[in-house]
Order: C-alpha cells, then structure tokens, then sequence
C-alpha cells in the first residue's frame, strides 16, 4: 500500500522539489542495476529510498501549507508514508525497470499541469487560511491528491518497489 496518512485518518500529500526529485534519481539506477543483474532489493536500500521519499513528502506538506511544524529530518511528524518491502525475485518483473521511467511520462505529463495548479491552489489557501485562519477542505483534499499521485509515480518509476503501474487519480 502506498499512502500518506495522519494518526487522526487525514491523508496528507504536496508537490515534490526538484531537488527531492533529483536526489531520488541519484537512486533510480543503483536499484534498477540490482534488481535486473542480482533480483534483490536491499532492505537497507529500500529503507534508504522510503526515509528520502518520507522526508520529502514532509517538505511538499510544508510548502503547501499544511503542516506548521518545520520537517524533520527523522521524526514522522504529521506525514506518514508507508510501502511494502517488496521480494524482488517474487514481486518485481526482472526487465520492467528498464522501461518503467517511459510507461510513466504520461503521468509526467498530467503531474505537470497539476503542480501548477497545485502552486495557484497553495497561493489561494494562504490568502484563505490568512483570512479566516482555516485551511479549505476543497483546496486540501486537492493538494492530498496530487501528493498521493506524486508518490504512487514515484514508487513505481523512481524507488521501484512496484510493478502495479499507477491509476491516473488524485483519490487513493
């Protein structure tokens, strides 16, 4: 399962930085040379992968305004992003990741148009939340999805721990 979830059942999510995105590429061919010469998937590396992909999130949540703490580096906060361990020889297609990163530029190309409007959306809720001092479900619930979004492309195109290519939704 792959989702952001609060302790009170609120899924959390926001756009990811480029920087995040290009640290998580640092990553991308490391995993694929194991899984395609050696079928594994180190559990430290896949630990690895899951923390970068945590503390992102906790970045995205920051700067869209949806959390107040400032993101740490360990502690999970408010954002809680959690993935199967995946059995590299029995759950990963040996040769997908040599393609996945193409299946998954339609995604790139939709995620595109929904970060900018997920940025437009971030500017609204603050004059909102500036305001009225609460943050519009509509504009979350919206921002949620894009996260959730972001995350399920990047588990499958980037930290390859599924093979189940991603539904085009914002909903879970």
């Amino acid at each position: 399962m792959i989702g952001l979830i609060d302790g009170g059942g609120y899924a959390y999510g926001g756009g990811r930085t480029a920087g995040a995105v290009s640290a998580a590429g640092l990553v991308v061919l490391p995993t694929l040379l194991l899984i395609l010469f050696r079928q594994k998937y180190p559990r430290w590396w896949f630990e690895w992968n899951r923390e970068l992909m945590r503390f992102s999130a906790r970045i995205g949540v920051y700067i869209a305004l949806m959390e107040d703490r400032y993101p740490s580096t360990d502690d999970h906060q408010a954002v809680h992003l959690e993935f199967e361990y995946p059995d590299a020889r029995n759950d990963l297609n040996r040769w997908l990741p040599l393609v996945k990163w193409l299946l998954a530029i339609p995604h790139y190309i939709v995620l595109f148009f929904l970060y900018i409007a997920a940025f437009f959306v971030v500017i609204a809720a603050w004059f909102v939340i500036l305001f009225t001092g609460r943050y519009p479900r509509g504009m979350f619930d919206f921002l949620v999805g894009v996260g959730r979004w972001s995350n399920r492309v990047i588990a499958y195109a980037h930290v390859l721990v599924t093979d189940r290519y991603p539904p085009f939704r914002l909903a879970p």
